[in-house]
């Protein structure tokens, strides 16, 4: 049996929501296991003079925790 566990994490990026997700998944590698999925939950925008300051995600990460495979 598999048993995954699923975390909130958001990012910023003054690029794009592409660069605040790829952002938060090489952080979220470095410091998680078998990271398996992410599910974007949110984006947001923040407007500054009537241009985008910054691009915002809150997502969902998937990942497998360690152990045997055999559990009942």
């Amino acid at each position: 049996m598999t048993i995954a566990k699923n975390i909130e994490v958001s990012c910023t990026s003054k690029l794009s929501f592409e660069d605040a997700i790829q952002k938060a998944i090489t952080k979220i590698c470095k410091t998680v296991n078998n990271v398996q999925g992410a599910w974007i939950k949110e984006q947001k925008v923040s407007i500054e003079n009537g241009n985008i300051a910054q691009y915002h995600v809150i997502m969902i990460v998937s990942f497998v925790l360690g152990g045997d495979d055999n559990i009942a």
